[in-house]
């Protein structure tokens, strides 16, 4: 891990009138690490995440993004147009519902070529090769690329949303409960394809999700919050296996009572 932080966030916090969406939330994240987002709903973990990934402005605080010259920015100065860049290039989200991270009328393969197209690439033969190649990757049949997603079962639709993030060797990816909504059998097969891909990647990335053993398997770090609050923070197995606040032992214990 590189000895500066990917991300740094102060202070952030996100009202809706007088409800809180997210308070004063602070922390690093650093480059390789994944962190893990944890709660009930309405707890405000996804007004976070879409306040971090600029997708929400946040009331207060800031966000300052390490770029690849090692100048940090603050995301919520930048231009529109700056931060699109951003996330076609460096960033990428996969959404809990694959439709709407893909477009479900065009092929698989140009569906993984537009983020190619995004970043410069015009050579179509090379850019069918890349595509075939991340396909390969996320386990989907190659013969499958000129069908649309719309053909393809939830657990294949996300794994070619994966692909289509991560074509363009992102250093940050967001996830909003990625394998909500799928089968267990095709969780477990997602959550080990992301796993490897993450540390074959090198990524940091921060995930969204309810799901305590999704955290497990896949977090360096956690942080729980509460009614817009962190209220525990933690490396994961420590936050896991000795959780202090009564909350998070409330969440522990009924996950073990499943």
């Amino acid at each position: 891990m590189s000895d500066m932080p990917l991300l740094k966030v102060r202070s952030l916090s996100k009202f809706y009138g007088n409800r809180i969406g997210c308070h004063d939330v602070s922390f690093d994240l650093w480059p390789g690490e994944v962190l893990a987002i944890v709660g009930e709903s309405g707890s405000g973990k996804t007004t976070l995440l879409n306040c971090l990934s600029t997708r929400l402005m946040p009331s207060t605080g800031d966000v300052q993004y390490r770029m690849r010259d090692g100048d940090y920015r603050d995301l919520f100065r930048m231009s529109e147009a700056e931060r699109r860049v951003l996330m076609r290039t460096d960033w990428g989200f996969v959404h809990q519902n694959p439709a709407d991270g893909l477009r479900m009328t065009v092929s698989a393969g140009a569906n993984v070529g537009e983020r190619l197209m995004a970043v410069g690439d015009r050579h179509y033969g090379r850019i069918r090769a890349t595509a075939s190649e991340w396909l390969s990757r996320v386990e989907i049949d190659t013969d499958r690329i000129d069908d649309q997603p719309r053909a393809f079962s939830g657990g294949m639709r996300q794994r070619l949303q994966i692909a289509r993030n991560l074509v363009t060797s992102p250093r940050l990816v967001f996830m909003d409960e990625p394998t909500g909504g799928l089968d267990v059998s095709v969780q477990a097969r997602l959550l080990d394809l992301v796993r490897g891909l993450v540390s074959d990647l090198g990524l940091s990335a921060i995930v969204v999700t309810h799901d305590l053993a999704v955290a497990r398997l896949l977090s360096h770090r956690m942080m729980v919050m509460k009614g817009g609050h962190v209220i525990e923070h933690g490396l994961t197995d420590r936050v896991l296996d000795d959780p202090r606040e009564p909350y998070t032992q409330l969440l522990v214990s009924s996950i073990l009572q499943v």
